[in-house]
């Protein structure tokens, strides 16, 4: 197996609570993200499922230091080889591992400013880090929307005149724009279409080969992770409780919680036998 390209060690992250009243003092810390450990793997995708509020998405701002976690290690390998531990890096030192590091945001329309165009939002990127300027920039631009599956002409539009599959897309280009090697995908098809959501994970996929990308995939819906995702990381109360590949975790979960969170699939034969035991109840196997 080759050198891990991220590997998360007891990450922590902990917010403070606040008394009421003019001067605040800290309460207590609550933990959203207590010893989180994995490692991911070049070319793979890694899916970070659980309930809501469970630490996925902190766990994922933490990676891309979006926010800074209280405790732990994130140990980022660079294209030139070099390793670094994101969670202390300064900012002035993360600004040149930040194209290496992409996210994909759960909702496509907030996640675009409104008054820019396609082509400002997805150039963005080349702009702030001093890649690319003038033709160079709008040929560069009209490339990925191509790869995305949008046209070149779409760069002068705004953001309200597409669907929100068209929407995800500008998210996707603005992501890939910098070749990145790894991307943090946050609940990236939850608020679309079923038919939307298949399409564009198969651009995912299909980026994936191509760019060779590396993918952290934080979803809810279990049957797109199943589907979508090499390994499966199942969190409860901000810990990873079971860790195994995607095929593995659905056929034969060994968590309590795993087995109770596949039993929340909705399965539309109410004939299916039940196989799985719960405590003193039985629980349905997940569809296929």
């Amino acid at each position: 197996m080759n050198a891990p390209l991220l590997s998360v060690r007891g990450l922590c992250k902990q917010f403070p609570i606040y008394s009421r009243g003019f001067r605040k003092r800290v309460l207590s810390m609550i933990s959203a993200v207590d010893d989180v450990n994995f490692d991911l793997q070049p070319g793979e995708t890694l899916g970070l499922v659980g309930e809501s509020g469970s630490g996925k998405t902190t766990t994922a701002r933490c990676i891309l230091r979006a926010l800074t976690p209280s405790a732990g290690e994130i140990l980022f390998r660079a294209p030139d080889g070099r390793i670094s531990d994101l969670a202390t890096l300064p900012e002035p030192a993360l600004k040149p591992l930040r194209p290496h590091l992409q996210m994909v945001f759960q909702d496509p329309f907030s996640s675009l400013n409104p008054r820019m165009t396609v082509g400002q939002i997805v150039g963005e990127p080349l702009v702030v880090h001093g890649l690319a300027k003038g033709a160079e920039l709008d040929a560069r631009v009209a490339d990925i929307l191509r790869k995305v599956g949008l046209k070149p002409e779409h760069r002068i539009r705004y953001p309200h005149a597409f669907s929100g599959g068209q929407r995800q897309r500008i998210g996707i280009a603005r992501a890939l724009i910098m070749r990145p090697s790894l991307i943090v995908a946050d609940e990236a098809v939850s608020a679309l279409d079923v038919s939307v959501q298949a399409q564009i994970l198969n651009l995912l996929k299909d980026l994936q080969e191509e760019f060779h990308l590396t993918y952290l995939f934080v979803a809810h819906n279990l049957d797109v992770v199943r589907h979508f995702c090499d390994r499966v990381a199942v969190m409860y109360a901000g810990r990873i409780v079971e860790l195994a590949p995607a095929q593995r975790l659905f056929e034969s979960p060994q968590h309590p919680y795993t087995q109770t969170l596949l039993a929340a699939i909705p399965w539309p034969d109410p004939d299916r036998p039940m196989n799985w035991a719960v405590g003193s109840e039985s629980v349905e196997q997940p569809p296929v």
